[in-house]
């Protein structure tokens, strides 16, 4: 283990910035496509004019052949009519608000915490200020579903008591034909390679998840971006050895017997990471039922779906097969090196420090603890706690960007916005207040280990500081 010297011309490291390398972006996949579409007059005026409502239809058919071919669905291939197209997940959240939603009826927003702290605002903007709630995960399955349970049956409770007569307990702002079916509930979660805790869902738990979600009439937002980036956690595996896909909950919720026509999930996906975040590109994918009418939100009648022009460009790539060629020979590779790279420096000279790597299990198919395949390991982001007796992982962070340069993502940034209880957990002697989460997705391999280097000093002198104040 080796500390870090200071220097007063310290470049600046980010640790916490969860984009892709602009070096990786998928520019000339989407130069070529452009040429061939903005060469044509007839391309052209299709990539032109408004778009149709739910998306241009051939990237909507290819995405739902590209989608088969990841995750093999146990219901067979995916027909395009549950796919509908959009400009990003996180707009496509917003949305999704706007037509399954009602603040007057929907009663909470749950978050699996620590959360993705940007979908906050987001929920807040479409009403539910005060209403959301964190849900924790637990030590390795990635979601504590008897506090789930718990609170969804008190939520329940209190809403009874607010409306008894239940007639009476019905939308008041989203009602007529446009909003056949308003939620009760919405639970928003990152089950694959989540941010921030990088941990994997298990199968066992997503069934539960579905079932939960079925008998309280919730509706699961599960933002599936990461899932496509996935390597063998062993360094001497190949790229191709590396375990399934997990199913996404809408995989499960299409073949669990008992689907309502709406469904109880929506698979939120992105074109962000893997082509480039300005191209506002992604997709949903539920029944075709919630697809129809979500395809339908107001702006998307108006203005024509939202990324027509670069949806035409995405879907030069998929149908040339380009883009699944460039996460395989060069996102993949990239990345995967760059986790090893990371996860030996952390090995090297923080975990002798006292730090913990919390990434929970590997995903598990069956109740047992036994993992059958090839561990896999992916996305964006690693997830570590602080040794015992150090400050909150906020007051590293603060130093480290200070003496160091260097910037890293800390638990409170993770809370659910509005949430006490949140606040309450992440302090806990065990809380995700005493965590950070790194990403290795933006810097080079040997800015990566600079950063751990860095943040191990960080460590030490903070550790010396709160001896010397103790006496110690």
């Amino acid at each position: 283990m080796g500390s870090f010297t200071q220097d007063a011309e310290l470049p600046h490291i980010n640790l916490q910035l969860g984009w892709p390398t602009p070096s990786l972006f998928a520019r000339e996949q989407l130069l070529k496509g452009s040429q061939s579409i903005l060469s044509s007059p007839a391309e052209t005026a299709l990539a032109l004019v408004y778009g149709p409502h739910p998306g241009y239809i051939p990237l909507r058919k290819e995405v739902a052949k590209w989608l088969s071919e990841i995750y093999s669905p146990a219901s067979g291939p995916i027909d395009f009519s549950r796919i509908i197209i959009s400009n990003g997940a996180s707009c496509n959240l917003a949305n999704i608000l706007q037509k399954f939603a009602d603040a007057t009826y929907t009663r909470r927003i749950f978050m699996v915490e620590p959360t993705y702290f940007l979908a906050c605002p987001i929920f807040e903007d479409g009403g539910f200020k005060g209403k959301l709630q964190g849900i924790p995960e637990d030590a390795e399955e990635g979601l504590d579903i008897e506090y789930l349970r718990r609170v969804l049956q008190e939520a329940e409770s209190e809403r009874a008591k607010a409306v008894p007569n239940p007639d009476d307990d019905v939308p008041r702002l989203k009602t007529g034909p446009n909003f056949p079916h308003v939620y009760k509930y919405i639970v928003y979660m990152v089950p694959t390679y989540s941010n921030p805790s990088a941990k994997t869902m298990s199968l066992h738990r997503r069934k539960q998840v579905v079932e939960l979600a079925r008998e309280y009439d919730a509706l699961v937002v599960t933002d599936d971006v990461y899932d496509m980036l996935s390597w063998p956690a062993d360094p001497a595996l190949p790229d191709d050895a590396v375990g399934p896909i997990p199913p996404r909950l809408v995989d499960l919720d299409r073949s669990m017997p008992g689907r309502s026509d709406f469904g109880n999930t929506v698979s939120n996906g992105s074109f962000s990471k893997i082509v480039g975040p300005g191209v506002r590109v992604g997709w949903a994918e539920s029944t075709k039922a919630f697809a129809d009418l979500l395809g339908e939100v107001g702006s998307s009648s108006s203005g024509g779906n939202p990324g027509q022009l670069s949806s035409m460009f995405v879907h030069h790539m998929l149908a040339a097969g380009t883009l699944q060629t460039h996460i395989k020979n060069e996102l993949i590779p990239t990345y995967r090196k760059r986790y090893y790279v990371l996860m030996s420096a952390i090995r090297k000279d923080l975990v002798p420090l006292g730090i913990e790597i919390e990434v929970g299990a590997p995903y598990q198919t069956s109740d047992s603890s036994q993992t059958t395949y090839t561990e896999t390991v992916g996305g964006f982001f690693t997830y570590l706690r602080l040794p015992p007796g150090m400050p909150f992982a906020r007051e590293v962070a603060a130093h480290a960007m200070e003496k160091y340069n260097l910037k890293v993502a800390f638990g409170h940034m993770f809370k659910v916005w509005g949430d006490n209880e949140s606040t309450t957990k992440a302090e806990s002697p065990r809380g995700f207040g005493h965590c950070v989460r790194l990403c290795w997705a933006w810097h080079t391999e040997e800015e990566l280990i600079q950063g751990v280097r860095r943040l191990a000093s960080v460590i030490l002198e903070m550790r010396e500081g709160a001896g010397a104040s103790n006496g110690i």
